[in-house]
């Protein structure tokens, strides 16, 4: 049975900054607690925190960074209430020092204490880049989104964040086999002349390791199951920019990515950043909101599998709300 807490846990992550991912896990978290559940949304970015900014939070009483030094032994304590109901929010730290590194031993009490929480979801919105806090975190979580833009060097980045995690589990899965480890670092560890089906080349090499190896290498494939998700999209050809990814990563790293949505751009959502309460509380922005409303359906079904009649029966006053909303501004 998959641990609760990672079934619940998504993360929310990138190749680069500048995607728009702190907005959009912003919205998404919104969105879910619109839709009646109970949200967490963690600032996981430590070295440059700022999602209290776009809640209107100037000078947070605590932040994250007061329980990974233990000035705050328990977690319920440091989260703080948003202007959204349901919502509340687990402000980062990027004025500490190592802050951004935290040690293993700080990530095993994070997440132990995340465990206890009283949430149905928790969105991590993570820092951009691939930092070993940054990779790990999104390898624990259970639901996983990486956020690109349509941009050449977005679809590049996204594509390179995949590889960089899925390296990640490897070598630490094989951390103490050396015959694995040379067989996954010949793999992976060029940055050049990467060849087609060249992580099938290495599934075939594992079978020679023997059965409990390929079964290893197998369930880290199986826990890299990510989504995309194209932001700022302009027209109808940006919106399936998505499958580049899923393209290109099916056929060198044999992962098969889902395409969970896309995001129109928004000139309104640049004229509300610096207030971003009222923008939140309201659609989400009229060109966005059903796309970001589509992908919080999707989040809240996979989170809460329990009772699905109740999740559908919220979903569809939500969508009807919302048709009416636009109507009513059409109109």
């Amino acid at each position: 049975m998959q641990d609760v807490l990672r079934r619940k846990l998504w993360a929310v992550g990138g190749g680069k900054g500048g995607v728009g991912k702190s907005v959009f896990t912003s919205l998404l978290a919104s969105r879910l607690a619109g839709l009646g559940a109970r949200v967490v949304l963690v600032d996981a970015d430590l070295g440059g925190a700022n999602l209290h900014i776009l809640f209107g939070i100037r000078y947070p009483l605590y932040t994250l960074g007061d329980f990974i030094t233990r000035q705050v032994e328990n977690l319920e304590d440091v989260l703080l209430p948003t202007p959204i109901e349901n919502l509340r929010l687990l402000c980062g730290a990027d004025d500490i020092l190592g802050i951004a590194n935290p040690k293993f031993a700080q990530k095993i009490r994070l997440l132990g204490h995340l465990r206890r929480l009283s949430a149905d979801i928790i969105l991590l919105d993570l820092g951009a880049g691939t930092s070993y806090t940054t990779m790990d975190f999104f390898l624990y979580a259970g639901g996983k989104i990486v956020v690109m833009t349509p941009q050449v060097t977005s679809i590049q980045n996204a594509y390179g964040f995949i590889k960089s995690c899925l390296q990640r589990k490897m070598v630490r899965t094989f951390a103490t086999d050396p015959d694995a480890l040379e067989l996954i670092n010949g793999a992976v560890g060029s940055q050049k002349n990467e060849k087609t089906e060249f992580m099938g080349e290495l599934k075939k090499a594992f079978r020679q390791l023997g059965p409990e190896q390929s079964a290893k290498l197998a369930g880290c494939f199986e826990e890299m199951k990510a989504s995309i998700v194209v932001n700022m999209v302009r027209d109808k050809k940006e919106q399936d920019v998505g499958r580049i990814v899923q393209e290109v990563s099916r056929k060198y790293l044999d992962l098969s990515l889902e395409c969970m949505g896309f995001i129109n751009y928004d000139p309104q959502l640049d004229r509300s950043i610096n207030n971003m309460v009222e923008f939140l509380k309201k659609s989400g922005g009229q060109s966005m909101g059903m796309e970001i409303y589509d992908i919080a359906a999707k989040v809240l079904r996979r989170s809460r599998p329990d009772n699905p009649a109740d999740q559908d029966a919220a979903i569809a006053t939500a969508r009807k709300s919302l048709q009416q909303a636009y109507a009513a501004v059409r109109i």
